[in-house]
């Protein structure tokens, strides 16, 4: 069965085993906050008070732990596409979406790079929170090109790309704030018809 990222959900679980999974990913989160997705899954799993090993079996590999860890980001993304399809001004709800996509994946430092990655291996575990924003994005984006806001050349992977690109852009210049706003202005200028 598939969680609301196509991420699998865990079998039913022992007690314990549920606990481990829990502090596995509340450590995670914590690391990933801290030092950037690229922070030690030894690190994560001594916070978490087990071993790498158990680490492992929950999640077999970084990006299915990556995945887990921002599954609840993504449902919000997701729930927020949902909401903006019905926004009276197509394109002004792509805009708001995308905003929200760039602050999602200046979270955690890392992130906007292994999201620009997944799109080189669509397999990887990240692809599973991958396909869905794909999906929403891409029905606010027909609705604003329908709606003769957006060019019709515009597809959702390039504005995704370009969102990640952004996110990373600004995580390496924290010292200027309006770093992301500016390039995404720049940005969506593009995206209209002429």
């Amino acid at each position: 069965m598939a969680g609301t990222t196509g991420t699998p959900e865990p079998r039913a679980m022992r007690a314990d085993a549920r606990r481990n999974r829990e502090r596995l990913l509340t450590e995670a989160r914590a690391a990933f906050a801290e030092h950037g997705t690229d922070t030690s899954l030894e690190d994560v799993a001594r916070r978490a008070g087990v071993g790498i090993g158990t680490l492992y079996r929950h999640f077999p590999s970084r990006q299915a732990l990556m995945s887990a860890v921002f599954e609840d980001a993504v449902s919000e993304l997701l729930a927020r596409s949902r909401e903006l399809l019905h926004d009276p001004e197509p394109c002004a709800a792509l805009v708001t979406w995308l905003r929200e996509m760039v602050t999602h994946a200046s979270e955690y430092r890392g992130l906007a790079r292994a999201l620009m990655a997944v799109s080189a291996d669509p397999g990887s575990a990240l692809a599973g929170c991958s396909t869905p924003i794909h999906e929403a994005g891409g029905a606010l984006l027909t609705r604003a090109q329908g709606a003769g806001a957006v060019r019709h050349d515009v597809a959702i992977s390039d504005l995704l790309k370009l969102t990640h690109a952004i996110a990373l852009a600004a995580e390496e210049s924290p010292a200027d704030q309006d770093l992301a706003d500016r390039l995404l202005r720049l940005t969506l200028q593009g995206l209209k018809e002429a």
